[in-house]
């Protein structure tokens, strides 16, 4: 299996970064270059499979991007004093991969989901809007942008999905994402994360005061029985996307729990 596309920068105690779903690794770019130069760290910033620069498959399950994170460990030599950090979809990689592999982390930082199942058909107006966006005929990215806004009104949105898109050698257009098959896989991506042991390391989740992917009943239940020696921590008025909305927050955050 090919390695997943990464950028490793600075020198210190690592950090990993996974994106959620159609993101890429220059989503946290911001954050990356500072976590590298200010906080000393060594930052690793990963695209996922179907995602970004990294291969395509068929197949995009939660134990097979652990298993392509953890060749991605191998090969950068990370060893046991690593920090994995995922938002969304990669933050259910970072917690499966916890729970799979516990030896070779130090701590664990999950942003804004839980382990429990995730309801996806929120993401049905994305995937209607990817799909109304021909490839075949726009001929620049306002073409995509209005294909994509009669499906999706929030300007924030659209612009995050038009970071997947690329024109290729010939001039055309084309999605940097797997699209077909994270379509077909969207059901399998609301998972729930699960098993036989907990992780019992140090755990932060971090969640957006106005996002609804952390519960109470997650914060009572689902988390303490996967990872007990956990705290959840709610950045104030941030939604889902609490890096983009309060990187402020999660930067004096994500330093203090990495540096432990």
């Amino acid at each position: 299996m090919p390695l997943l596309h990464h950028l490793d920068q600075g020198q210190g105690r690592p950090l990993v970064i996974l994106h959620g779903l159609f993101g890429t690794l220059d989503n946290w770019q911001t954050l990356a270059r500072r976590w590298a130069t200010e906080a000393g760290l060594r930052v690793v910033s990963v695209d996922l499979r179907n995602h970004g620069r990294s291969f395509q498959s068929d197949e995009h399950t939660y134990a097979l991007m652990a298993e392509d994170v953890l060749a991605l460990f191998d090969h950068l030599g990370l060893g046991p004093d690593t920090t994995l950090m995922g938002h969304s979809m990669g933050g259910k990689v970072a917690m499966r991969f916890a729970l799979d592999h516990p030896d070779r982390l130090a701590r664990l930082i999950v942003v804004d989901i839980a382990p429990g199942f995730s309801d996806m058909r929120h993401q049905d107006d994305i995937l209607a809007g990817l799909h109304a966006v021909d490839l075949a005929r726009i001929t620049n990215r306002q073409e995509a942008d209005a294909a994509l806004a009669a499906h999706i009104s929030n300007l924030g949105t659209r612009q995050f999905l038009l970071k997947n898109l690329y024109r290729k050698e010939d001039n055309s257009f084309a999605w940097r994402i797997n699209l077909p098959v994270l379509a077909a896989e969207l059901a399998d991506i609301g998972e729930a994360t699960t098993g036989p042991v907990p992780f019992v390391k140090p755990a932060l989740f971090i969640r957006g005061g106005k996002s609804d992917y952390i519960t109470t009943e997650d914060k009572l239940h689902s988390i303490p029985a996967l990872f007990p020696n956990s705290e959840v921590a709610t950045v104030v008025d941030a939604g889902h996307w609490v890096h983009a909305e309060k990187p402020e927050e999660v930067y004096g955050m994500v330093q203090a729990f990495a540096q432990q």
